[in-house]
């Protein structure tokens, strides 16, 4: 399932090798080399040592990572699953490319990621492999997997997602665009949407109105950099989702003009 990953790669580079800009209230932070060159990337490191990464944010030799990594949300990730993706990962052909450091305001950045991991990264069991049940199986992708909750969900001003506004949509989100109300409100959301409709923005990013969505978006329809996007995801999966966002309790949050 295509998603969060995009982050570690730029438009104009190879899959995984990082380079890619995310802009916040506390600073740029640079998305990381994650293919396996030995000096660069994650070559030298275990599984182990990734599977933390992905889960925990715990970075080798480093300590806590910035939660611009969501690692409070792959912390769901199953067993099977985060196994799968580290598998991936080593199959990426190796790219020599140096990281470039963050540029953050915080005094103290890595005291104040593992501060804020404390206070706002919720405690997760990961189970042993995924759910099959479609609505659960839903949940799971979207939130674990695909990670639209990262998106979609506003932030508060210690930079955790409001819960009260889950899916709702933000004015502010990834490079200040806005990101649309995805709950099924008639008004403001998806409430108007069919299940069809879902998974054909999903798979194609045209809208029931046959205007097509812009920006990340349709970045991680199409895929980045070579990588897999939604469009190349089993149809059965996208419906899943699908079938998830209609039972989300609709919030009435108006976002741009969309």
């Amino acid at each position: 399932m295509a998603g969060g990953c995009g982050c570690h790669t730029s438009s104009d580079g190879p899959v995984g090798a990082g380079g890619a800009a995310i802009k916040t209230p506390f600073g740029t932070f640079y998305g990381t080399n994650i293919t396996p060159d030995s000096d660069t990337g994650l070559g030298n490191w275990s599984d182990a040592e990734v599977v933390a990464a992905i889960r925990a944010g715990d970075i080798r030799g480093r300590g806590v990572a910035a939660p611009v990594m969501p690692y409070p949300l792959y912390a769901g990730m199953s067993d099977a699953d985060v196994q799968d993706l580290v598998a991936y990962l080593r199959s990426l052909p190796p790219v020599r490319r140096e990281n470039r450091p963050a540029e953050v305001s915080l005094p103290l950045p890595r005291l104040a990621y593992r501060v804020w991991r404390l206070l706002f990264a919720p405690r997760v069991v990961a189970p042993a492999v995924a759910p099959t049940v479609p609505v659960v199986r839903g949940r799971y992708l979207a939130t674990h997997v695909a990670i639209c909750t990262d998106c979609h969900t506003p932030r508060t001003r210690f930079g955790a997602p409001d819960a009260a506004l889950y899916l709702a949509g933000t004015d502010d989100g990834p490079a200040g665009d806005p990101v649309p109300n995805i709950t099924p409100d008639a008004e403001t959301g998806l409430g108007k949407w069919t299940e069809n409709n879902i998974v054909q923005l999903l798979q194609t990013g045209m809208k029931p109105n046959m205007d097509n969505v812009q920006g990340l978006m349709s970045e991680v329809i199409d895929g980045i950099g070579g990588g897999p996007g939604y469009a190349q995801v089993p149809e059965a999966e996208l419906r899943s989702i699908a079938k998830y966002l209609k039972t989300v309790p609709p919030v009435r949050h108006k976002v741009g003009g969309d």
